[in-house]
Formats: C-alpha cells, structure tokens, sequence
C-alpha cells in the first residue's frame, strides 16, 4: 500500500540532489543568464537581474523531459 509512496518519495529526492548539484555549479555552466534577453541592470549600490531567455529555456527543457517520461511511460 505504500511502495508507490515510496517510490514517489525517492523520486522527489533525486530530483533535489539534482537541482542541488545545479546549483553548485551554476556558475561554471556558461551562457546561462548571460543569453541575449536576460536583463542585468547594475547601477552604483543594487543590482538586478531578469533571467526571461534563461527561464525559457529551461521550461522547454524541463517541458521536453516530462514529455519524454510521459511518452515511455504508457508503453
């Protein structure tokens, strides 16, 4: 009754340790937020930073993925 629980749990934490592992290295991944359309306002004492190129494209990837699970998982 709960394995798929569980299964559901497991899956959720990799999917962090993922997006944590993005996260430490994000500066060394290049181009990303420095696409043509992401806004980078710097001024004497506040900066600020518009990633919508960036943003998009991670939505299609991210989108392209789920698609693909879907696609083999009704096999």
């Amino acid at each position: 009754m709960l394995q798929p629980f569980g299964k559901i749990l497991i899956l959720f934490g990799f999917i962090i340790i993922g997006i944590g592992v993005l996260l430490l290295f994000a500066d060394k991944i290049p181009l990303i937020g420095k696409l043509p359309g992401d806004i980078n306002i710097k001024k004497d004492n506040y900066r600020i930073f518009i990633p919508i190129t960036t943003s998009i494209l991670i939505s299609i990837i991210i989108s392209g993925i789920f698609w693909l699970l879907s696609f083999f998982s009704k096999k």
